[in-house]
């Protein structure tokens, strides 16, 4: 019985390979021909020619492909404790921190304005407020906030050794 179940296996399995008969039609001699996969390794770039891949968002700000993660991250205020960054909403500013653009976690992206040197920069209902950091409101009410500092924030040790 065993030795049906192994048979049976290896049938299935050397007829499950990823290879066809092709029969030349001037020779009449058949000859097998390996299906290539067609998948190419880095060719996720979008409309931009930015490689979602690599990490890399268009900024409509800055006129090139970024890394939205090496911006400023602001948490949920929901979720304050959450180690999931793609929860996470990301800030990026012009040379003259006159203009903010603000990427969602739904990937969507706008841009929001300072009027004056003030600490409030707006866009329709949103408006990102410099408190001790930065927070997002959304007609008056909080989503996003963070302690201002830029890139990702690390959780718990990142020494391998465990040492401080």
């Amino acid at each position: 019985m065993k030795k049906i179940i192994l048979l049976t296996f290896l049938i299935i399995a050397f007829v499950s390979c990823k290879k066809m008969e092709t029969e030349d039609t001037d020779t009449g001699v058949k000859a097998k021909k390996e299906i290539k996969d067609s998948t190419i390794v880095g060719a996720d770039k979008d409309k931009n020619g930015c490689l979602a891949s690599a990490g890399y968002t268009w900024s409509k700000l800055n006129n090139e492909c970024v890394r939205i993660f090496t911006g400023i991250q602001l948490s949920p205020v929901k979720d304050a404790n959450t180690d999931d960054e793609t929860l996470c909403a990301y800030v990026l500013f012009n040379e003259k921190a006159d203009k903010a653009e603000v990427f969602l976690p739904d990937e969507k992206s706008f841009i929001l304005t300072r009027s004056t040197s003030g600490k409030i920069w707006n866009y329709e209902d949103y408006q990102l407020i410099s408190k001790n950091g930065y927070v997002l409101t959304k007609a008056g009410t909080t989503l996003f906030s963070g302690d201002g500092e830029i890139g990702s924030k690390v959780s718990g040790n990142d020494n391998p050794d465990g040492q401080e």
